[in-house]
């Protein structure tokens, strides 16, 4: 019954069925495991004289007839009156539900839901939501609050779902019966009938668990699956660790590693001893020098004569990893790769890295697109690697030779450890969470449209000490219906405001042999101000821009502004990150003030969660978070016991050859994240 299709199983309109379709509800499994968002304590029954005009109101009473009023405008309003059980009487109004007075033409006993307001000395019921009295009511006591879409109300689901519950009793067990006693879960049918509709807030609260627990532990074992075949395959380069070249190449560098540094490559050189090929995930903040790490990972490797890549989202970003790593290891053959390249050196290019010529090789998507073979590769590093999916992972490991190269991710968008564990449980992680010393913290401040001016002449005044600026714009050319300002706008606008300055703008649609043109000419001091795009979000290394300002702040993530910030600040001058805002909202006000107070990406990526969600911080698809319906991914205590009874399982019973129902949903699972 659970895949029958609701056509069948419930009595509606095809309209209404529309509208569930949209919704991806097609099945009856479907609509049950639509859960709630959150529920609404209507349990505690009210005298009139006791409502609270900032509450939902629900009281037990008699309601008179239901009547249709047109007001002078030629509104329909419909209205009646609701004696409580004390006698107390007060008006109950909807607007444009003529079929209600059909619906409710006599006096009935019912249950009555909303909120009131008082107008002229009366109170009113506005809207409330009425229910004929009896002992089993589906719209009182705890009730449950659905995501809607416009003609799909949460009282019209509730009443749906009710007439299907019955079904809930026809899921299957997922959880192995020994984890459901440890935890004293309830069954998967009693889950989804409490989470629909329970009878007491504790009773709710199990069933929520159940279910998130249920859905972190699929996750789970599916990561867990990943890591251990990927472990099994066997194949890698087992590169002893070099303690005396580790040693020789941190003396030359021109500063100090910090201990986190030190830290998380002693955990990357230890992976590399062994044949099992590694699979890490090398965090850090922007700026905290997680290019040099990698590099030193690369150094025996490539001592050896083994082939290294390293590859990046875009060709801004591989063109400055290319100019740095030529610096840090100048004695290898290293080369280019990248879209832009001429076919004449691409082919050449080709030839060198197929032959081994070449060891280190830089590039973007390039690698795994164009006709190229890395015989000799032992190591890979992908940079921003929630750019990349798990199929161009497998592309590049495709195109190795007779080894299966060691894998480190890198990531400077912070993502919490809870998030990391969920998204990425298939990888080891370590993170860099130090900065380098001399590093002045950037100074950030919310500008209000009065401090304006002031912020222009700070501006000019960095200019003129010999300064660069980068002035950040959400859209690249000015929009009628979205209030926010654009990178041509705004150049024009400097260039009135900054006559005697030299401004330049970038944006994504320029072709990148102009792209790269304006970024050579800004680094090399042509320009004052460059006015971009969030194209400069990821790499660009200007040490001389000192101030940071953002236009329209407000449609940016955290995690995003942060890594803008991140654009200032790489010497030792002290920078600054200025927000403009066009908006005033609390949450928008909230949102930018912990960029004043806070200059730890981890901390603001977790406040950015808080307010925001997952989906709207990372993006579903770009990250390969789960589609979660109860779970959150910062429920750090329920993450945790799912691993741990994941990993005793897969300890057990890699296959899942005694769970054939749980081996299918992990499955589901795997071909969801490999088209992601």
């Amino acid at each position: 019954m659970l895949q029958v299709k609701l056509t069948i199983a419930l009595r509606s309109t095809p309209a209404k069925l529309t509208l569930l379709k949209g919704m991806g509800i097609i099945t009856v499994e479907d609509l049950l495991l639509h859960y709630p968002f959150r529920h609404e304590d209507k349990s505690e029954l009210r005298a009139i004289n006791l409502f609270n005009v900032q509450e939902v109101n629900t009281s037990r009473g008699m309601l008179g007839a239901i009547q249709n009023h047109k007001t002078k405008f030629g509104k329909r309003i419909q209205k009646a009156t609701f004696t409580d059980q004390e006698g107390a009487i007060i008006e109950c109004v909807w607007f444009n539900q003529p079929y209600l007075a059909n619906q409710w033409s006599e006096i009935r006993e019912v249950m009555i839901s909303g909120r009131v307001k008082y107008s002229g000395g009366k109170m009113s019921f506005q809207a409330p939501t009425i229910e004929p009295w009896s002992d089993h009511l589906i719209h009182a006591g705890i009730v449950p609050v659905y995501h809607e879409t416009e003609g799909l109300t949460s009282k019209w689901l509730r009443e749906k779902i009710h007439s299907i519950i019955d079904h809930a009793g026809e899921f299957e067990e997922v959880l192995p019966e020994d984890v459901r006693k440890q935890y004293q879960f309830p069954s998967k049918a009693e889950a989804i009938r409490t989470v629909h509709f329970p009878e007491n807030r504790e009773q709710l609260e199990r069933a929520k668990q159940m279910l998130a627990f249920e859905e972190l532990f699929i996750l789970q074992l599916n990561a867990l699956q990943q890591k251990k075949a990927w472990a099994e395959q066997g194949g890698a380069v087992a590169m002893p660790l070099d303690a005396e070249a580790m040693k020789k190449f941190q003396e030359q560098l021109p500063f100090s590693l910090t201990d986190a540094q030190k830290i998380s490559l002693y955990h990357i050189l230890k992976d590399c001893e062994k044949e099992q090929p590694m699979l890490r995930m090398l965090q850090g903040d922007v700026g905290s020098g997680k290019t040099v790490v990698a590099a030193m990972a690369m150094l025996s490797f490539l001592r050896k004569g083994y082939q290294c890549v390293v590859m990046s989202p875009t060709e801004i970003l591989a063109k400055q990893h290319c100019v740095t790593l030529k610096k840090m290891l100048p004695e290898f053959p290293c080369a280019l790769l990248i879209g832009s390249v001429s076919e004449r050196e691409k082919t050449e290019l080709q030839e060198n890295i197929s032959t081994g010529k070449i060891q280190l090789i830089i590039g973007t998507h390039a690698l795994i697109q164009e006709k190229v073979n890395f015989p000799q590769l032992a190591f890979a590093v992908i940079d921003e690697q929630h750019r990349f999916g798990v199929a161009q992972r497998a592309e590049l490991v495709e195109k190795s030779g007779k080894h299966i190269p060691h894998l480190l991710m890198m990531s400077a968008t912070p993502i919490p450890r809870t998030l990391a564990l969920t998204i990425y449980g298939d990888q080891e992680l370590s993170v860099i969470d130090q900065m380098p010393p001399g590093r002045k913290p950037i100074i950030t401040k919310v500008v209000s449209a009065t401090a304006r001016k002031q912020a222009t002449l700070f501006i000019d005044d960095q200019i003129q000490k010999g300064r660069q600026i980068f002035v950040i714009c959400p859209l690249i050319q000015e929009s009628e219906k979205l209030e926010a300002k654009s990178v041509l706008e705004e150049f024009e606008r400097l260039k009135q405001e900054f006559p005697h300055r030299r401004i330049a703008y970038l944006h994504g649609k320029m072709k990148t042999d102009e792209k790269d043109e304006v970024m050579k000419k800004f680094k090399e001091k042509h320009y004052d101000i460059l006015v971009s795009t969030s194209v400069i979000e990821v790499g660009i290394d200007i040490p001389n821009a000192t101030v940071m300002v953002i236009e329209g702040s407000e449609r940016f993530g955290l995690s995003q502004l942060h890594q803008f910030r991140g654009r200032v600040g790489r010497n030792d001058l002290q920078s600054y990150c200025f927000l403009f805002s066009t908006k005033r909202e609390q949450q928008s006000l909230r949102r930018l003030k912990a960029m004043q107070e806070h200059t730890d990406g981890f901390k603001l990526a977790e406040i950015d969660l808080e307010i925001r969600g997952p989906g709207e911080v990372y993006g579903y698809r770009q990250s390969g978070l789960p589609d979660l319906k109860m779970a959150s991914i910062m429920d750090g205590r329920t993450i945790a016991m799912a691993r741990e009874k994941a990993r005793e399982l897969i300890e057990t019973d890699s296959s899942l050859i005694k769970f054939p129902l749980l081996k299918k949903l992990v499955e589901k699972v795997k071909g969801n994240s490999a088209r992601a």
